[in-house]
């Protein structure tokens, strides 16, 4: 098993809510301790967003640094905190606790797409402060893509010196509004993506399954957990983010991969500790 999956937990989101799934992390606690079960369970990143004390999405720095102090109480996992927010959450706000905390890794949205009934605006010239700011704290991006273009608008931010290898992609398919998954579509992602880049397929909803076997088939990673989906099977609520990360790790194994460790990742993505 020379090849490693890495594997991204995404265990609470922004738009999951409890009434969806009542073993939503939402606390800086429980949050801690989906963490480490994640890890434990095969994990080497954590996609990391966070609540306020009523459960809403929020990006206070002070609630990411308590969230991210417990988890390293607990585990090494690699956090990757999110800087796309919640829809109608400002740059400012957005970038607010990478500037403050500059975290191992964070996600950086690449364009503007439709998002169910609302939409991200992510314009050229947004997408570049956040690059620069990123290139200054030494934060490695996820370049999260929701269209094809996004891979193309991404590489204008590479052709401008803003973002260096080597290079992380998300892809995120079956968002409402957006990009369906279908191993056609995951196909013309990668086939946008500059030469050497890694990258993670995020099934969302219904299609997180197949997106796991896609990512394999196309050589990329994996990502599971509530935010993109709450579900284990048609009909069946998760019991837990362990949960959809041990069944990640277990079809990872069938096809004859190992797991990657999450020390695994600061080597690959050359992460700044």
């Amino acid at each position: 098993m020379d090849r490693k999956m890495v594997i991204t937990c995404a265990c609470t989101g922004a738009e999951t809510t409890k009434a969806q799934n009542p073993a939503l992390p939402v606390t800086p606690e429980e949050i801690a301790d989906a963490a480490y079960d994640a890890w434990r369970a095969g994990a080497a990143i954590l996609h990391l967003h966070v609540r306020d004390g009523k459960g809403n999405p929020t990006m206070s720095p002070r609630i990411f640094k308590k969230t991210m102090e417990l988890i390293r109480r607990k585990c090494d996992i690699v956090i990757e905190i999110t800087t796309g927010g919640a829809v109608g959450d400002s740059p400012e706000a957005r970038l607010a606790p990478l500037v403050e905390l500059e975290p191992e890794m964070a996600s950086l949205d690449c364009g503007t797409v439709n998002f169910g009934n609302d939409y991200i605006v992510n314009p050229l010239p947004v997408m570049r402060r956040f690059a620069e700011a990123f290139r200054k704290s030494r934060v490695r991006p996820t370049l999260e893509c929701f269209d094809v273009g996004h891979v193309y608008a991404s590489r204008i931010l590479i052709d401008e010196g803003l973002v260096e290898p080597p290079f992380h992609y998300g892809f995120v398919l079956n968002v409402p509004g957006s990009v369906p998954y279908s191993i056609e579509n995951l196909l013309a992602f990668q086939h946008a993506l500059p030469s050497g880049s890694f990258f993670t397929v995020m099934g969302i909803g219904r299609a997180s399954l197949p997106a796991q076997y896609g990512a394999i088939a196309a050589g990329g990673w994996i990502r599971v957990g509530f935010e993109d989906n709450v579900y284990y099977a048609k009909g069946q609520l998760a019991a837990s983010n362990a949960e959809l990360v041990e069944r990640a790790a277990r079809i990872a194994k069938e096809a004859q991969f190992g797991i990657a460790t999450s020390d695994d990742v600061r080597s690959m993505l050359k992460l700044r500790r």
